[in-house]
This record gives structure tokens, sequence and C-alpha cells, in this order.
């Protein structure tokens, strides 16, 4: 979807004869459901964050079943709720067009423009400011209670089980077998401050001074979903190892 969007934008703008419905369309359909999707992804990872905690608080009695089941729910019904905060999207988003004309060499040639903007009033943008932190602080507050749980958790059973060791040194051991669960989270939002940053910039901003920043801000905020091996898998030992096994494995069978 980041691609559609980004060469949608590209193709519409070289060719300026581009009918104001697909703009449209492209404005009202294209950018929500992006969003949609970003939200979606933030939550997913929450959820798994929350059902591993859960496995840790139920140790051998935690049912697989229920919690396929249970997954199953969530990836059905989690989309329509992130969908129903983002409503006003589509119905407060329209296109502006303006023309520009320039005369050159005794040609007078006229240019049409057309942005894609948002127009609410201020019970709208207070509104879609508490959903927009909600869907980025959200997911990032699971993710790190459920890690502070699953370390301090596993922690306290070990110590239980090895008296000749502390609390303390089993956290510190945790801590260090765990830490990916806290550093990716944390990337997680760095990495989503520039699109909280942009989309609370007040009214309209003249973006043509630095279209380098602005661009390169919003790029930045789709970093987690695109690069989800190196925030997830590249600072786990555990996912790495796995991970390397199965290159070997079908390296083997590519082979054969």
């Amino acid at each position: 979807m980041f691609f559609i969007k980004f060469w949608f934008v590209v193709l519409t703008q070289i060719n300026d004869t581009t009918n104001l419905s697909i703009h449209r369309a492209g404005c009202k359909v294209i950018e929500p459901f992006l969003k949609l999707l970003l939200y979606f992804d933030g939550w997913l990872n929450a959820c798994v964050a929350i059902e591993r905690a859960f496995h840790v608080y139920k140790g051998v009695k935690f049912n697989k079943q229920t919690s396929r089941t249970a997954a199953r729910w969530i990836i059905c019904i989690l989309p329509i709720c992130v969908l129903f905060t983002l409503l006003h999207e589509f119905i407060y988003r329209n296109v502006f067009s303006y023309e520009i004309s320039k005369n050159e060499t005794e040609v007078v040639k006229t240019r049409r423009y057309v942005w894609c903007v948002t127009g609410y009033s201020r019970p709208i943008q207070n509104y879609n400011t508490t959903i927009l932190f909600v869907h980025l602080v959200g997911p990032f507050v699971a993710n790190l209670f459920s890690a502070l749980f699953i370390i301090f958790g596993v922690a306290r059973q070990r110590s239980k089980a090895q008296n000749n060791q502390s609390v303390k040194v089993h956290i510190r051991i945790q801590f260090k077998e765990h830490k990916q669960l806290i550093i990716s989270p944390v990337i997680l939002l760095c990495l989503s401050i520039p699109r909280l940053a942009i989309s609370l910039l007040p009214g309209c901003v003249n973006t043509s001074e630095y279209l380098w920043l602005y661009l390169s801000a919003y790029f930045i905020s789709f970093m987690p979903s695109i690069l989800i091996f190196v925030i997830f898998v590249a600072p786990s030992e555990l996912y790495m190892k796995t991970f390397k096994t199965s290159l070997k494995k079908w390296r083997r069978q590519a082979h054969q």
C-alpha cells in the first residue's frame, strides 16, 4: 500500500490532466487505508506481546488451541475497530486544486496543482489527535509492559527453582536474554514520532522550503512495517539462530 500511495502521487503529479475524481478517490481511500494498515500492524504486534506475557503467566496451563481461536477472532475484529476510529478521515478528506500560469517565450502555460487536504473542526481535530496518540502510544505501552512482565515473571519463577542465585541475578539474566522485547517497542515508538510531529503541525504549512525534511519524516514513519526483520528478528539471539537454521535448511533443499 505504501508503494501504491507513492506511485499514485508521483504519476498524478506528473500528469496534471488527471481527472479530479481520480485525485479525490486516492485522497479519500488510499491514505486512510494506509493508516488503517499501519495501526493494525502496531496493534497486532501488541497482541502478540500480550499473548506472550499471558503464556508466561499461565505456564504449563497455557492452552494453545484457545490462543489460536482468540487470534482468529482478534484478526477479524481488530481491523474493524481501527477502521471505526478512522471514519472521520474518509469524511473530511478532500482535494484542493489551483492553477498557475507562466509566460515562457510569449507562450502562456498553465499548470494545475492538486493536493489532498483535511479540514477538521476544532472538536474533530482534538478527536484526531487523541486517536493518533492512542494508536501510537497504546501498542508501545502494551509491548513494554508485556516485556517487563515476562522478564520479572520468568526471573521470579527461576529464582524459586534455583535457590543458589538471587532474584536480582535472575532479573539481569532475563534482561540480557529478552533485551529485544525492550529494544523493539522503543525503536517502533522513535520511528513513529516523525509521523506524530507532522500530524500535529498547526494549519497549513509551506513544505516547499523544507521539502526533503518532510518527505524523510514521512518515509521514516513507515520503516517499522517495512523493517520488521531488522526490528524484531535481528536483536534476538533466538530468532537469529532460528533464521540461520532455516536458511541453511533451505539452501540444502535448493541444492538437492
